[in-house]
């Protein structure tokens, strides 16, 4: 099972960026885990970060066909990119939206995600740990996607 972590603008600052609101973890420390995790539960990981909207639709268009499920982290281009949003629309590749806090509990900019209503689901506020949820939460769902539910007609 192949799952693509995707990350958007200043996430490869964590560390030193508002850790009073994102922790001390890095970005590594954080793929470091997801990895880790990945392991068990037999999937392969693919990481990017990029601050760059453009590098970050490339990387989207790019799921189509090499993954079977991608996290997501958008950060503040959650908010505000069409064009991650079609993106995302056009790969129709399953993903999960996460976030190291809440969106919800912070400025009202931040509630809205362009994102959210395409995700089998979105995980925010659990700091790194949102991404371990998100890949638990994914390879689950992959899982049962991948038999058929109890009584369906196979064809």
């Amino acid at each position: 099972m192949h799952i693509a972590v995707i990350n958007g603008p200043n996430l490869n600052l964590l560390g030193v960026r508002e850790p009073e609101r994102y922790g001390t973890a890095t970005l590594a420390e954080i793929e470091a885990r997801v990895r880790e995790r990945a392991a068990p539960l037999g999937a392969e990981i693919a990481w990017f970060q990029s601050n760059h909207e453009g590098a970050l639709v490339e990387a989207i268009q790019a799921l189509r066909g090499a993954t079977d499920g991608a996290l997501i982290n958008a950060a503040a281009f959650t908010h505000t990119s069409v064009a991650l949003r079609d993106a995302v629309l056009a790969v129709d590749v399953p993903f999960v939206e996460v976030h190291l806090s809440n969106i919800w509990a912070r400025e009202e900019e931040r509630h809205k995600s362009l994102l959210a209503d395409l995700a089998i689901g979105v995980v925010a506020g659990f700091g790194p740990d949102s991404y371990v949820l998100g890949l638990e939460a994914m390879v689950g769902w992959l899982r049962r996607a991948e038999r058929p539910e109890p009584g369906a007609l196979e064809v």
